[in-house]
């Protein structure tokens, strides 16, 4: 296996294909559409590393991020979103990664299988330069 990934969304299609692309990679894959108590999640699961979407019904991942970081620092979060001018207000939730929707599937699994080896991408500033706007 190579690693455990959390992904959470709220649209069911980009979490059949994330579930798929992952499961072909051989990561364990657990997915919500919704999460009251995300860091009871991630003591559950124990991800390698987690994706979260930034704007969730009810939700935004970017505070689903800061809890994560409160109790694990060092565990991954990779932000994802359809609305790229939010990367302003990313840096205060410590990602460890933005990737814009649409995205390259296979750019999202490179870049995880980064994070997860420990192979960090550097800080939020420098990690907006990997950002794929298409």
């Amino acid at each position: 296996m190579e690693g455990k990934v959390l992904i959470i969304d709220d649209e069911e299609s980009i979490l059949d294909v994330l579930t798929e692309c992952f499961a072909e990679e051989n990561f364990e894959v657990k997915t919500l559409l919704a999460v009251n108590d995300v860091v009871a999640v991630v003591k559950d699961f124990m991800p390698d590393v987690v994706i979260v979407d930034f704007l969730l019904r009810g939700l935004n991942g970017g505070d689903l991020c800061h809890e994560i970081k409160m109790v694990d620092p060092d565990l991954p979060v990779v932000i994802i979103s359809a609305f790229p001018k939010h990367t302003l207000s990313l840096g205060r939730y410590n990602c460890d990664l933005f990737i814009a929707k649409p995205f390259d599937i296979f750019d999202l699994v490179e870049q995880v299988k980064l994070l997860k080896n420990n192979c960090k991408l550097g800080s939020y500033e420098n990690s907006l330069h990997k950002q794929k706007i298409k």
